[in-house]
């Protein structure tokens, strides 16, 4: 065991001696009372003394998982610790292993199932997102074996798949994460947001004109014109009365029957009836 150096006034704190293989810096018969001490009464004085005894080995297993930088490192250690107290309540002594040996698998599933389950922003299908992860891991073995990237066909020879299904992982690994659609991109003075269409209202209007023109084919000249001094203009009975010659009754007569013709023109005609039915 080996103690670092510290500032006077300051106690030494113990650490795992630089081996290959991890052993927490406390006594063997010590730890191996704590887990008989956990497993008989639940003693949460004993399990706190185990979690901190190996708290520095999820440190170390939570590090191997920052491969882009997607994951902040304080959320590794959290779920890694998870993993922990998980390996500490299934842990049984009388298996005759070391407690390290069952932890190291039961960490690496905890944090491999947090990375699957919760760091996607879209989720794709459970294989898409296996292949994905595995595309990434052999990625960066062959990055480190070769000195470059590795072509999509040295990866499908490192996994044993074909090269669309390595393509298919490539852009399933892009649902990771997202970006804002505020942030200027590429030193652009633009965002996404800039380039995103938008609904524009003069498409209906001019459908709607359209729908009306033809509908006043229908019509007689005089009828279109009252229609037209009606609603585009906006006069009323008396002022179209005055303008086409005749009494404000028979005007309003002649904007009644100009709308009931309009009316059964609309039931009658099949791409109104589709216009409609789209629209709802």
């Amino acid at each position: 065991m080996t103690f670092p150096a510290t500032r006077p006034g300051r106690a030494a704190v113990p650490t795992a001696p630089r081996t290959g293989r991890f052993r927490p810096a406390r006594d063997l018969q010590h730890e191996a009372d704590d887990f008989a001490a956990y497993a008989e009464r639940r003693d949460p004085d004993a399990r706190e003394r185990l979690v901190r005894a190996y708290l520095p080995l999820t440190s170390s297993i939570a590090r191997r998982y920052m491969r882009s930088g997607r994951v902040p490192l304080d959320d590794l250690k959290q779920v890694a610790a998870i993993g922990l107290l998980k390996a500490i309540e299934r842990f049984d002594t009388e298996r005759g292993i070391a407690f390290a040996s069952f932890a190291v698998p039961t960490i690496d599933g905890e944090l491999k199932r947090y990375l699957r389950d919760f760091t996607w922003a879209i989720r794709p299908p459970r294989g898409l997102q296996e292949r994905a992860q595995r595309m990434e891991r052999a990625r960066d073995v062959l990055t480190h074996e070769l000195g470059r990237n590795p072509t999509a066909a040295e990866l499908s020879g490192r996994m044993g798949c074909t090269v669309e299904e390595v393509l298919e992982g490539s852009e399933a690994a892009r649902a990771r994460a997202t970006e804002s659609f505020e942030v200027e991109r590429n030193g652009m003075s633009f965002t996404l947001t800039d380039r995103i269409g938008e609904e524009d209202s003069g498409f209906a209007a001019a459908e709607a004109a359209a729908t009306a023109e033809r509908l006043l084919r229908a019509l007689t000249d005089r009828e279109r014109r009252a229609i037209h001094l009606r609603f585009h203009h906006d006069l009323t009975q008396a002022e179209i009365a005055a303008r086409i010659g005749c009494s404000q009754m028979h005007v309003s007569r002649i904007l009644r029957h100009a709308l009931t013709r309009l009316a059964d023109e609309v039931g009658s005609d099949p791409g109104w009836e589709l216009q409609r039915s789209e629209e709802h």
